[in-house]
């Protein structure tokens, strides 16, 4: 999932409260991105922070309305990227860390 957000602080907040949760098993925060996007009727610029976040298809309902709710965009970016292949072992182990806790 490739998410962007206005600053650093709120990229640490996001990662952390959604990795603490284990909605997602890791996030990387990629630092200050350059974004150049329309939005109500102009064409903007800002400087914004970039996260990747990995999740299973599972979690991935949940990781978006948490995002939503952390995030400080009245229409956040959150876009699903689907994992085509991989290290097998690396897609097991977000599996399992993103495995609901049992009750």
């Amino acid at each position: 999932m490739y998410v962007t957000v206005a600053n650093e602080t709120e990229a640490e907040q996001i990662a952390r409260t959604v990795v603490g949760e284990q909605l997602a098993a890791c996030a990387n925060l990629l630092g200050a991105i350059r974004s150049v996007y329309w939005w109500e009727g102009k064409v903007c610029e800002s400087e914004e922070v970039a996260l990747v976040l990995k999740t299973s298809a599972a979690r991935k309902p949940e990781l978006i309305a948490r995002i939503k709710n952390l995030h400080s965009y009245e229409c956040p970016s959150i876009v699903c990227l689907p994992i085509a292949d991989g290290n097998p072992a690396f897609l097991e182990w977000i599996r399992k860390e993103t495995e609901k806790p049992q009750s």
